[in-house]
């Protein structure tokens, strides 16, 4: 055992299946992620770009800090754009937050249909 490797404490009201460890911890951390009515919000703008042929692959990241929906080009590249949700942002900017590869924030704000907006095509539009 390592000094970096948790306390497993093998308790009767626990183990390590629960996620209780040593420190007092009940429950591990909690993980931001995209609800249904959100991630439907952003598959179908995804859909509608597939279909255009802009889009072509994506991913999905959830962390403890915020929930990542990355939209690439060919899934060998860098993603084009992502689509952020940070929760601690909710009261200050607005937890959703459409970034370019750049980095460069295309769209902040509390309502994600308004934020996907910055998406559609009379918007943005891909140069060549």
């Amino acid at each position: 055992m390592t000094d970096t490797e948790p306390i497993i404490s093998l308790r009767p009201h626990g183990n390590a299946a629960t996620g209780l460890t040593h420190s007092g911890h009940d429950k591990p951390p909690s993980t931001t992620y995209f609800n249904r009515q959100e991630l439907s919000q952003i598959l179908a703008v995804y859909g509608r770009k597939v279909a255009a042929g802009e889009w072509r692959d994506y991913a999905i990241e959830m962390n403890r800090d915020k929930a990542v929906f990355s939209i690439f080009r060919k899934s060998s590249e860098w993603p084009l754009l992502r689509i952020e949700k940070v929760p601690k942002l909710a009261r200050k900017q607005g937890a959703y937050s459409v970034i370019a590869a750049t980095g460069m924030i295309l769209k902040r704000g509390p309502d994600l249909r308004r934020v996907l907006d910055v998406l559609e095509k009379d918007r943005i539009r891909l140069v060549r």
